[in-house]
Formats: C-alpha cells, structure tokens, sequence
C-alpha cells in the first residue's frame, strides 16, 4: 500500500473502535469513492479495512446536504442484509457515531469487480442482474418480517434529503408540468412503510463478487417502500442503453431478469403491487438522472438527455403499472 497520512480524526475513531491501538500510525490511502463520503484503504494489524466517513455536503455542483448520522443506519443496513443473505455486504468492522466513520471488510478489485465498471465494458450478464434482484428482494421480505426493523431506522427526514427532494422534488421544478405527478410520488414513495430500503441501489455501489452480488455505501438506508429499491437500480440498467449503445438489448434482458427474479421472491404483500409502485416511480427517476440534483455524469449530450426526457415524461403523464410496459416506452425512444 502507497504511503499515505489518515486525518487525526479518523486515526481517533479507529482507536475508538477497538480497530488500533494508542501508538499505532496505520499505512493508508485515499480511495476514489462517491460524491457523499471520503473512503480510505488503511492496513490494520488484522488486514486491510475500508474506512467511510460521511460529508455534511455532497460532491455535486447543486447545493445538497445531508446529516453525517446515516453512517449510523449504513452500519445497521450492513449487519441486517448480511443475517437476510450472508455475504450481500462488507463485514463491519466497527461503526463510530461521534465522527460519522464506520470500518468494514476490504474487498480487492481483483476479486470484486465493479459492476458499473463491467458494464460499460459490455459485461452484461442477466444471470448476474437476476441474482441482483433475487437477494434484493430476500433481504425486503427478512426485514419485512421482522418488528425489531423499523425502530433501527427512523430516517424519514434524511430519505427524504437525499432522495425525494433532490430527485423527485427537485425534478418538478424543472417540469412544471409535470410536478404534480412528481410530488404524488414522493407522497406514494414516503407513506409506504413495509421493508429495510438501500436506498441507493445502483451499479456503482454492487460489486460482482465469486458468490454473487455485494451492495455498498447504504448511506440511504431507511424503512419504507421496497419499490424504491427495485425502481432505482432498474433505472440505471435503461440509462446504461446510452453509454454502452451496443450493449441495448443485453441491458434491457438484464433489465427484465432482475425484475422477474425480485417480484418472484416477494412474500410480504402482493407483487402486483410492489411492481405496480415501482413501475409508477421509474419514469421520475428516469427524468431525474438528467434534470435532478444528481444528473448521471455519462449522459452528457443533449440529444441523449431529450431521449430520456421525452420517455420520461410521456409515462409520467400516462403511468405504467408492469415495469414491461416501462422498459417498451424505452425501446421504442431508443429505436426511433
């Protein structure tokens, strides 16, 4: 490991952990992460450990804050997704509330491939998108059996900081036209409370481990309506048709295996019903990804913005309710 010097404050919090001893000076190393946290490799007496700590302000040009405590939930959402399905997150290591930094399992690139990575490249294995949503959907219904759940996670105000407003919310102002449907979502979104939501389910935070998927960075960990869940990581599988172009029709079969496998193993309410919630809030999150707080950074022509805008829109204005109806509207934008 490349040389490197830990801020004080996380070099505290690791001592506070239990992870590292009074005089101890850990090696450690920077990692290139997302826009909410700053993740560093350190080496640990017991081995490699990843080390997150959670912004006050997101890394994004629009003003976005979010409160430091959902490194506390992200914690929680690990140790309950790993008893759901072993293996489906990093081992946490050690969690410390007073700096917002929690230490888990350091998982090496040569074993654990980033599946935004992989995809770009043309690596679109819908076995790989069904086992996505297979394990999606156990750790949904483990959860949503489960009454000692929901108190764990009161992060009402919070979902709603870093996911309605900026996506949804901040999307209506955009499309005024628009903004009654969108705001009808958020309503629909946050008044369903049935099972532990990631909360950011996206390529960039799955990695395609040798048992299978790993989620990461569940900053937006919350107890609510697992159709987010569902809707927001099929999103980026229609959104990836324009940055790998060639790779459509393998993203749209990924895009119907992951959906088949989630609704196949829904047990705590009808699946009609949760596919019919996700097929509704798709299309807001679509249009998000170019006109929200947090535009997707490989969209970045205009024509390729006026396909999802127009998609968008059309099903916000005459809703889908099975998510075959979503990815056809999409198909046909792409083909015409």
């Amino acid at each position: 490991m490349d040389g490197g010097t830990l801020p004080e404050d996380l070099v505290a919090a690791l001592r506070r952990m239990g992870l590292l001893g009074e005089n101890a000076v850990p090696q450690a190393r920077a990692l290139a992460g997302g826009v909410s946290s700053d993740i560093w490799l350190v080496a640990l007496k017991d081995g490699p450990a990843c080390v997150k700590r959670a912004l006050p302000k997101l890394k994004v040009a629009a003003d976005w804050q979010a409160p430091v405590i959902r490194n506390v939930y992200e914690a929680r959402w690990m140790q309950r997704a790993n008893h759901a399905v072993p293996g489906a997150a990093p081992a946490l290591l050690g969690q410390d509330e007073i700096s917002g930094t929690l230490a888990m399992e350091y998982l090496p690139p040569r074993t654990h491939k980033l599946w935004k990575t992989e995809l770009h490249g043309g690596h679109a294995s819908a076995a790989f998108a069904a086992r996505v949503g297979r394990n999606l959907a156990l750790i949904h219904g483990a959860t949503a059996n489960d009454a000692s759940v929901a108190p764990e996670f009161p992060t009402d105000e919070i979902f709603h900081a870093i996911r309605l407003e900026p996506y949804l919310l901040a999307t209506a102002a955009r499309h005024p036209d628009r903004a009654e449907a969108l705001h009808e979502l958020a309503g629909v979104t946050q008044a369903n409370k049935r099972t532990l939501v990631h909360g950011d389910v996206s390529p960039k935070n799955i990695l395609v481990g040798p048992s299978g998927p790993v989620f990461l960075d569940a900053e937006c960990a919350w107890w609510g309506d697992p159709a987010f869940d569902l809707a927001f990581c099929l999103n980026h599988l229609l959104l990836k048709c324009l940055w790998t172009p060639d790779s459509a029709p393998r993203f749209l079969a990924g895009y119907a295996d992951l959906a088949a496998a989630y609704l196949s193993c829904v047990t705590w309410e009808r699946p009609a019903e949760v596919e019919r919630r996700a097929a509704r809030l798709l299309p807001g999150l679509f249009l998000a990804r170019v006109d929200g707080k947090s535009p997707v950074e490989y969209i970045a022509d205009e024509a390729s913005r006026d396909k999802v805008r127009r998609c968008a829109r059309a099903l916000l204005a005459q809703p889908a309710t099975m998510l075959v109806e979503v990815a056809a509207a999409w198909r046909r934008e792409l083909d015409g």
